[in-house]
Parts: structure tokens; sequence; C-alpha cells
């Protein structure tokens, strides 16, 4: 075979061995590993469901304030100067004592911030799932990401591999007087862009895999193809809807409303009288020092006790009430307002992701129809090159326009994907409880951290001391731009939307 025939068939291999590429199955990380991973060690959720247990608190703080409070003082005294007139008066006491204090009527105060309390706690909870549905979303688009961004190293390397047979094969034909200098130069730019872009995919693959350890908390293995999203909707119009009723963020938002309602009443309460009971009991002991030279005709210790209820009538606090229930008032029409905002942002991202999808889903059906006629173009421009009908450049743009149909097929489907699950977060459908996902036990409820504090009375209760559950990157080596391109890039077929993702 001749020199440039033999290097024209190299050419074809390696074009060849990147359709191989994206059928040959692989072994590695699944997504559901990923999300299982994020799910136990993110700190982003760590910390929301911290916080969300702090919040859990403030039920037990608004129901101490109607229960009683009893403490025991002590106080001692030395009477450094007495009065020149007082002959009995003692040198020294020691009182000591209990103290009961009861409220029985508050206005409403106490019953209302409870129960904004328990508003603020179902917020938190879904808020927690928003929280939830937000990392997920983040390190299924980090791990499609990395898919692509491998694939696309792949086909970068690829494409250098083939323009620098074309190069050879482009000097092999000028030695013999086949072709020109001019032939040599298009080649060699087109391999030179080609190592540009390499060096840039590569770039990009590394940020991609830096990403995924950050949420994940791990490097990227050999990450397998994503599984199906589960319960895609056949309409915008069912997606809106569903995303109304479930969306984490808008049901946070409307209990929110209701605790702003409850604080509202707090604020009302300022202005209504109080009730108390309250109760002392005392022991006082005077050294043997009460009566002077005569103390021997005085007890020297007494005991008393005293039970009263006490009412308190506001009468004239500076405007305080007022300005408290104005204020209350203000934050109340703030949280309405912050539910038709959210709204309207739930059903702008439902409609966009949901575009987004649809467009993707589009555009992979006509990058799989320009891949193919590319790849027909391609070897048709070669082989009437080999006879003299086409030059070098229209070899090159076409290799060029493959390059980007692949490319652009491997863009379009990750970008279906994202933008599918994106849609299920934000129809409330993407959280750990929707995808089975695998984490070694039951998976967090915040319900029973709430059910073990909301009754505590007991003062010298207390959890362990506290300690991060996250695990560190520091000691993740940094990635590379390394592939593996005898596998499958994880992006080689587009997912069908009918089955789950925990299949």
């Amino acid at each position: 075979m001749p020199k440039n025939g033999l290097r024209w068939t190299c050419c074809l291999a390696v074009m060849a061995g990147c359709s191989a590429m994206a059928t040959t199955p692989a072994y590695g990380e699944t997504l559901r590993e990923a999300l299982a991973k994020a799910y136990m060690t993110n700190p982003s959720l760590e910390a929301s469901r911290a916080e969300q247990r702090a919040t859990d608190e403030d039920v037990p703080i608004a129901k101490a304030s109607g229960l009683p409070d009893l403490s025991v003082a002590g106080t001692h005294i030395e009477f450094i100067k007495r009065s020149a007139n007082s002959f009995t008066a003692p040198e020294r006491t020691i009182t000591i004592g209990p103290d009961l204090t009861m409220p029985l009527y508050a206005g409403g105060a106490i019953r209302n911030s409870i129960k904004a309390a328990k508003e603020r706690v179902a917020a938190g909870q879904a808020g927690l799932r928003g929280a939830e549905s937000s990392i997920f979303a983040q390190v299924v688009a980090a791990y499609m990401d990395v898919l692509r961004t491998e694939a696309l190293v792949a086909l970068s390397q690829n494409q250098v591999d083939v323009l620098t047979v074309n190069l050879e094969a482009t000097r092999d034909r000028f030695e013999i007087g086949d072709l020109t200098r001019t032939d040599i130069a298009q080649s060699e730019s087109r391999l030179a862009l080609a190592q540009s872009d390499m060096q840039n995919a590569r770039a990009n693959l590394i940020g991609a895999r830096e990403d995924y350890i950050r949420l994940v908390g791990n490097a990227p293995g050999n990450l397998e193809a994503p599984p199906p999203l589960p319960g895609l909707p056949a309409t915008v119009g069912e997606a809106v809807v569903i995303a109304l009723e479930n969306n984490p963020d808008l049901v946070a938002a409307k209990e929110r409303v209701q605790a702003a309602g409850y604080d509202s009443e707090v604020a009302g309460a300022g202005r209504l009288p109080t009730v108390g009971l309250f109760g002392n009991y005392d022991y006082t002991d005077f050294y043997g020092t009460l009566g002077g030279p005569i103390a021997s005709d005085f007890t020297q210790s007494e005991r008393t006790a005293n039970i009263g209820v006490q009412v308190t009538i506001p009468i004239f606090q500076g405007g305080a009430p007022a300005a408290r229930q104005r204020q209350a008032f203000a934050r109340e029409t703030a949280a309405m307002e912050n539910v038709i905002a959210t709204e309207r942002l739930v059903i702008d991202n439902v409609r966009s992701s949901y575009s987004s999808w649809q467009a993707s889903n589009a555009v992979i059906e006509s990058s799989q129809a320009a891949v193919a006629a590319a790849e027909l173009s391609l070897e048709g421009v070669r082989a009437e090159n080999s006879i003299g009908n086409r030059s070098i450049l229209d070899v090159l743009n076409a290799e060029q326009e493959l390059l980007t149909a692949r490319a652009q097929l491997v863009t379009s489907r990750r970008n279906a994907y994202v933008a599918g699950f994106a849609l299920l977060a934000t129809m409330g459908r993407a959280e750990a409880r929707d995808l089975n996902l695998d984490t070694g036990g039951v998976l967090y409820d915040p319900q029973v951290n709430y059910d073990r504090v909301r009754g505590q009375i007991f003062d010298w209760q207390r959890d362990p001391e506290p300690v991060a559950k996250s695990i560190s990157t520091a000691d993740v080596p940094a990635p590379n731009a390394t592939i593996d391109i005898s596998g499958d890039t994880g992006l080689a077929a587009p997912a069908s939307t009918n089955d789950a993702v925990s299949d």
C-alpha cells in the first residue's frame, strides 16, 4: 500500500475508534451513588439540617413562657453602719428561700407565640426539602458536566490525532507534487487550533471534576451513564399544577405567612392586661445578733411564706405596643408578597426548565441526524479528495463539521438531563424520598428531632457536643484531565423518560 494511503487508513481507524467509544459499556460510579454520598456528607445540606434543629427549639422556648418559673435565692447582709436610734437591729442576716411565679393570662401572647414557632418549624422543614433538592440538582449538573467534558476531551484528542494524520498525509502528497504549500499551511493551522481546543477542554474537565469533589466529597471515578428520569410531565401545564402544590419553597413561604399572622397577634397582646400567680417561702437567720444586748429576748431565726395574684393593666407605654403591631402587620404583608413572588418564580422555573428540556431533546434528534450526515459527508469528501475533485480545505472543513456535530450532541444530552432534573426539583419531586437512594440506613427525617425536643422541660437536658458530620476534601488529590478513551463517555445514548432514577 502507498505511504499516503496507509495514513488515510490510519485516519479512518482513529475516527472509527471515536465512534466505538460511544457504544462500549463501562462500569463505575453511578449517579445514585453520587447523590447518596452528597446526601450523607455534603456540608451545606448538613448545615441546613442543623439550622432546622435550631428552629425546632423555638417551640419549647415559646412554651416555657407559659410554664411556672421556680428559683431559689439566698442573700447575706452585713450591716456595717446601723442607725444610732436602732438598738435592736441585727449586725448580719442571711435569707434563703424559693420563689414561684406562674403566668395565668398574657392576652394570648404565649399561645400565639407557640403557634408561630410551630409554623416556622413547618416552614423550615419545607425549606430543608428545598435545600435537599437544590443540592441534588447541583450534583446532577456536576455529574453531567464531568461526563460532557470527558466526552469533549475525547473528541478533541481524537480531532488532534486525525489532523496529525491529515498533516502527515498532506506532506507526503506535497513531496510527490500532488499538493501545494498552501495545503500544508491549512492543515498546520487546523491542527494548531485543535491542539488549543484540546487544552481548553482539559482545563474545563479539571474544573468540572473540582465541582464534583466539592459537592460529593470525592473525586469522580469512571462515571456511568445516568439512569432515566422518573415522572417527567406530559405538558407544561401539568408541571405547573404539580409545582404549585408541591414546591418546597412555595410551601415554606405559605407557612411563614401563617407564622407572621400569629406574630401580629402577639404584638397586639402588649396592650392587654396580664395576670400571674406568685408565691415564696423565706428562711431568715440573724446569727444571734438581733436585739443587740437583749438578743436573748428575740427569736434569732424566722420563716415566712406568702402567696398572691398579680394583675398588671397597661395604661401608657409610649406607643410601643402600637408600633410593634404595625411592624408585625408590615412583616405579615411582606410575607404575603413573598408568597406571590415565590409562586411567580416557581412558574418561571417550571416553564423555563420544561422549555429547555423539550428544546434539548429536539436538539438531540437534530444533532444525531447531523452526526450521521457529517460522517457520510466526510467519507465522501475524502474519497473525492483522493481523486483530486476536492481540496484539503474541503476535507478539513468536513472534519470540523463532524466534530461540531458530535460536540453539540454531547452537550444537548447533558442539557436535556440537567433541565429535566431541574424540572423535577421545581415540581417537588427530586428529593431523597423520590429517588430511592441507597444511604445505608433510613433517610433523615426532621420530624424526629422536633418530636424529641418539643416537650422537653428539664433545664439540664443537653445534647452531645457539636461535631461536624461532613467530610473535608483537603486530602482529595487534585484532579487531572486524564480520561479513558476506551470506555463509555456516559452521554452515548439519550435516556428514556419513562423509567425511574431508582431502576
